[in-house]
């Protein structure tokens, strides 16, 4: 009988005992390969339960200091920061502004705490009216015009202290931008970590809510169509020509395939978000008694690293960093 097969292989050999299993498991998720999204919003003066996502919060931002040393002391060591407007017009202006809520973010996270990683979502929907991510020109959004844009909100993040600059609009061609905009303002150091797959899902329902970014219409012009996998092929390796320091796949779960291809097609890092949607499915889930959350939060962070991703954007990241798996 060959040797490559049942009884010579056994492969229940290699699962006898714990100790056995962590030594040939082929994948691991560690605190160096988590990013906490969190939610900082202006003018309140205590923290605001998101109902749709239990567990997270809005911080008001004159506590975002303190809370910034608390994250980093559980272990948390990157953060992407998500600002609620107070102060919205058409084009989104106050996220450029070096006294805008952005630029204030940035600066009181790195003060609180210097060592921590702060990744700018560089974008317009929450500091819009219209809720869009971009320039409204008409009944559409105006590619162009918003690259524009978006260079200035970066270089002003930078200019804040950002250690990354993460640009979440899908514009044709804002990486390039963002890039030159960066290089000409003495920030070419600075890392472009570009949502390069991200569709125009479902799955960001609870986001909305909790950035205040809701809208009338959709985002189908710049995001991807979910049904779409080479086209989302096409957009990361497109970024990475531009300049793109890390690619990102979004949402997680339903685009795996995605997050797999990219990983055969490129070196970068490659990042996944388990978005807002997959969080509350879980949370809410776990609520009715129908699944265990730490094994499931465990299994897909799992799978997002089976598939090829080297960091996870989670809202379990602090809970991870307290208590383990």
């Amino acid at each position: 009988m060959p040797s490559n097969i049942f009884p010579s292989v056994r492969m229940r050999r290699l699962r006898k005992t714990p100790a056995l299993r962590d030594l040939v498991r082929e994948n691991s998720v560690t605190m160096n390969d988590l990013i906490l999204p969190i939610f900082v919003e202006e003018e309140i003066d205590k923290s605001l339960p998101i109902s749709s996502m239990p567990g997270v919060d809005r911080i008001p931002e004159k506590k975002l200091g303190e809370e910034i040393k608390a994250i980093a002391a559980d272990g948390v060591k990157a953060v992407m920061l998500f600002g609620v407007s107070h102060k919205k017009d058409a084009t989104g202006s106050d996220s450029w502004k070096e006294d805008g809520l952005l630029s204030r973010m940035i600066k009181r996270a790195k003060d609180a705490a210097p060592e921590m990683l702060v990744i700018a979502d560089t974008c317009f929907c929450e500091y819009t009216d219209h809720g869009h991510c971009g320039v409204i020109d008409g009944d559409h959004v105006h590619n162009d015009m918003t690259l524009t844009n978006l260079a200035r909100q970066a270089v002003s993040s930078a200019s804040a202290g950002a250690d990354i600059i993460a640009p979440s609009a899908m514009m044709d061609g804002q990486i390039a931008a963002l890039r030159e905009g960066l290089d000409e303002a003495g920030f070419s150091d600075t890392s472009i970590m570009a949502y390069s797959s991200k569709f125009a899902s479902a799955f960001y329902g609870p986001f909305r809510a909790a950035a205040g970014c809701e809208l009338k219409g959709d985002r189908k012009t710049y995001q991807m169509d979910p049904f779409n996998g080479r086209e989302a092929l096409r957009e990361s390796l497109m970024d990475e020509a531009e300049g793109a320091d890390f690619l990102m796949v979004k949402p997680g779960l339903p685009y795996l395939d995605i997050l797999a291809k990219v990983r055969e097609s490129s070196l970068l890092p490659l990042v996944v978000y388990q978005v807002s949607g997959e969080y509350a499915m879980i949370k809410f889930a776990a609520k009715a008694g129908a699944l265990d959350e730490k094994r499931v939060v465990r299994e897909t962070l799992g799978a997002f690293k089976r598939a090829g991703a080297d960091l996870i954007l989670s809202y379990f990241a602090r809970d991870i960093a307290r208590h383990g798996f």
